[in-house]
């Protein structure tokens, strides 16, 4: 069975850090048979959004392109849960970008809900993300060796209506890569993937960033990444601190789940 990999950084404001990181968690689960290998959110930046306007690359640019050699040199699909992409000098994308084992883009996706919260009132942060990023407006699902991956980030997670699309269009992964909050991760993180999971009857993959970062103090990330089964089962888990998790990914489970609780055939709506 192919084996995924679901990464766990802390990320920061220093990119160079951030990718060596990166690359070396990257290798380190393909060398345990790793064939699919997801990253978190703010992969490769992770600090004062102003900054990230500034150093934020077209797709193709050379960043990215670093992490397409990555996955070509190691035959992976790897998929870099976002990156800051230039849009109009005003604001950046948040973007996945989904790596073949070639290096060459299979598919690209624009978060589209966008992190607008204020959780002042229970100790937590006052956050708008759409003060510096532009809203995607597409569904993204991607023919990759694995299967079919539907991508989606983060906060998008909240929003049901969201995989239900990716799996009318044949999902059978679905793709979250995060930076969910510590406020938040503890009390909904878990249940909101299994949740997907089970109302969807496919797996979930959810890298996850952790820790404190240097975006001055506004964020502490819950971590946990997670891999979860069609059935809501989580079958793998980071705990504290960077590193990764695996697990066998078994594509005949997707397909007894749906067979034994028939949802397409039984929804009426």
């Amino acid at each position: 069975m192919p084996i995924i990999a679901a990464v766990q950084l802390n990320g920061s404001s220093d990119i160079e850090r951030n990718l060596r990181t990166t690359e070396a968690l990257v290798r380190e689960a393909a060398a345990c048979g790793a064939t699919f290998v997801a990253t978190p959110e703010a992969t490769t930046y992770l600090g004062p959004h102003a900054e990230k306007i500034k150093l934020a690359e077209a797709i193709d640019g050379p960043t990215h392109q670093r992490l397409a050699r990555l996955a070509a040199e190691l035959r992976i699909t790897l998929l870099v849960g976002s990156v800051a992409e230039r849009n109009d000098g005003t604001n950046a994308f948040n973007t996945s970008l989904l790596f073949g084992p070639d290096g060459r883009p299979l598919a690209t996706y624009r978060k589209m809900h966008l992190f607008d919260v204020d959780l002042s009132e229970s100790g937590g942060v006052c956050f708008r993300e759409s003060d510096t990023t532009a809203r995607g407006t597409e569904v993204v699902v991607a023919e990759a060796p694995i299967g079919k991956v539907g991508l989606s980030i983060c906060f998008d997670l909240r929003f049901p209506e969201v995989y239900r699309a990716l799996c009318d269009q044949g999902a059978e992964i679905l793709a979250v890569p995060s930076a969910f909050t510590m406020m938040t991760g503890k009390d909904h993180w878990h249940t909101l993937l299994r949740a997907r999971a089970i109302e969807n009857q496919a797996w979930v993959v959810a890298p996850a960033q952790w820790g404190p970062h240097d975006d001055k103090g506004l964020r502490m990330s819950y971590g946990h990444s997670l891999i979860v089964d069609p059935w809501g089962t989580v079958v793998a888990e980071c705990g504290d601190g960077e590193g990764f998790c695996l697990a066998a990914y078994d594509a005949s489970r997707t397909q007894r789940v749906r067979t034994q609780i028939p949802m397409t055939e039984n929804r009426m709506l």
